[in-house]
């Protein structure tokens, strides 16, 4: 055989795309070659995978050998292609079930002793082949438990580039050695967070748990030792657990990031990047392969900003445009990577530099204009996207020493479940599920827009300016979870009244 091909997918952001790669071997002037817009990285493929060949006892032909990898217009990136090109190169002149080369996808990186190495992105390479109609894949075999997530495709994990050879028919020896990355470690288990440990904030708590029924972004402001960032890490805890098609997506984003990933985790991702993380951090990126930034792995979870105050302005003015679309594109000079951006925001904000502007018996030592250019970081339309800005005190000594019925995790998240459970059955016939996902146009004026008597006092808030016509919005769709959480099929003019007032502070 002079032509030998075979596949493996090239990772655009979170989607990936199959490659055929295909070996040509032709004349007898030594040549070794490979083209299809390769990186820097995958151009040095040629001399991985010519000694890993040669220590596997599977010397590459001494011919001119060229490997193109189609489309030839798609950029390619990293060492995850090693093994294909091997393995097509191997296969036109070593005998091999040409039928069994060219129905598998082969992903990985190759060491120069021929082991395979465990590469980033293996579980949504895998996906993408599986959507491709491929039942085969070959990894290396650290890779192995993930790419098993995808139902529907024999994973085979391999431990070095001779044990793949002879899968496909070669004659050689498979040496027994040890795999690469075997001991790699799991990710630490969540911590076991309570929300009964939130003490004297019962107002607060009640504003969380909305939050969490209806899917809305949330803003706590307040002096230090209010319980902000207490409230926050409680949050996934008393959200439901990811679905099938969540918990694939999020976990896509943590292999891309290269996290272990063993099993689908139903925990919602818990973001929280410190305030001198830099744009492209957040938003991710990077100078030949882009990388998912916090934004994108807060995917179908939540993205915590503590002390969003300290944040750069355009670190937290990127936020505006995933807020809206669900979705991060970055662009590069070589690609246009795009990722899932669908989380729920959660900043957490003192109201001053040092944290008692306005407290009651504080005693603010900050100039004027240290103050403004502190809280202008959080600027006019990133508070516009927030759905319930919330204003915490320091909890008193009454309060701590008071006996009071706490709110659990377990109690609130069978709240948060019956709320969202009434949402998606009031919502059956529509695409959306969650309250914090439904356009403005629909809740105005589809079929379960409040009457005008309802609406008054949110109209009133609009003629005077209190409010934008996207906050009017966000008001109706927290409106909307306070009436999932009290069972009602129908929006009152309480319910508008205390979203209102989740919003803005205003009182009927």
């Amino acid at each position: 055989m002079t032509v030998a091909r075979t596949w493996s997918v090239a990772l655009v952001g979170v989607d990936g795309e199959r490659v055929e790669v295909e070996a040509d071997l032709s004349k007898q002037t030594p040549e070794f070659k490979i083209i299809g817009l390769p990186d820097k990285a995958l151009g040095e493929a040629v001399q991985r995978v010519h000694n890993a060949c040669a220590n596997s006892g599977l010397p590459l032909p001494r011919r001119r050998l060229t490997v193109n990898l189609s489309p030839a217009s798609l950029p390619k990136h990293g060492s995850g292609f090693d093994v294909a090109i091997a393995i097509a190169s191997l296969a036109t002149e070593v005998p091999m079930d040409a039928a069994s080369v060219a129905s598998t996808v082969h992903l990985g990186e190759l060491g120069l002793d021929g082991r395979l190495r465990p590469i980033p992105g293996i579980l949504p390479a895998v996906v993408a082949a599986e959507r491709a109609g491929h039942r085969r894949v070959v990894v290396p075999h650290a890779n192995r438990a993930e790419a098993e997530l995808v139902a529907g495709v024999e994973v085979l994990g391999a431990v070095n580039l001779a044990q793949v050879a002879a899968w496909h028919g070669a004659t050689v020896e498979v040496p027994d050695v040890e795999p690469v990355g075997a001991g790699a470690d799991e990710p630490a288990a969540p911590e076991d967070l309570d929300l009964a440990d939130v003490i004297g904030q019962r107002e607060a708590v009640e504003a969380l748990v909305t939050a969490a029924a209806g899917g809305h972004h949330l803003l706590m402001c307040g002096p230090p030792g209010a319980g902000k960032t207490m409230l926050a890490r409680r949050l996934p805890g008393i959200l439901p657990e990811l679905d099938d098609r969540a918990a694939l997506t999020a976990a896509s984003i943590r292999s891309l990031s290269g996290v272990p990933v063993t099993v689908l985790s139903r925990t919602p991702p818990f973001e929280a990047p410190h305030h001198t993380m830099s744009v492209a951090a957040l938003v991710g990126g990077g100078s030949r392969v882009v990388r998912p930034g916090a934004i994108a792995r807060a995917t179908e979870g939540i993205l915590f900003l503590d002390e969003a105050g300290e944040f750069q302005g355009s670190a937290l003015d990127a936020l505006r445009q995933p807020l809206e679309s669900g979705t991060i594109t970055i662009h590069r000079a070589s690609a246009t990577a795009q990722f899932p951006a669908r989380f729920q925001l959660v900043l957490a904000t003192n109201p001053c530099p040092c944290g008692d502007y306005g407290i009651r018996g504080g005693t603010c030592t900050c100039a004027p204009a240290a103050i403004r250019r502190y809280l202008g970081r959080l600027s006019g339309p990133l508070l516009d996207r927030m759905d319930i800005e919330l204003t915490l005190a320091r909890v008193s000594v009454a309060q701590a020493g008071a006996r009071h019925d706490s709110t659990t995790t377990a109690i609130a998240r069978s709240r948060v479940a019956e709320a969202r459970e009434r949402a998606a059955r009031r919502l059956a016939i529509t695409p959306w599920r969650l309250n914090a996902h439904l356009p403005g146009g629909w809740l105005r004026d589809g079929p379960g827009a409040p009457p005008a008597m309802v609406r008054r006092p949110l109209d009133a808030a609009l003629n005077r300016g209190a409010l934008t016509l996207r906050g009017y919005d966000r008001v109706l769709r927290v409106a909307w979870t306070l009436a999932d959480l009290d069972g009602s099929p129908q929006l009152s003019a309480d319910h508008i009244g205390r979203a209102l007032f989740l919003k803005k502070g205003i009182a009927l």
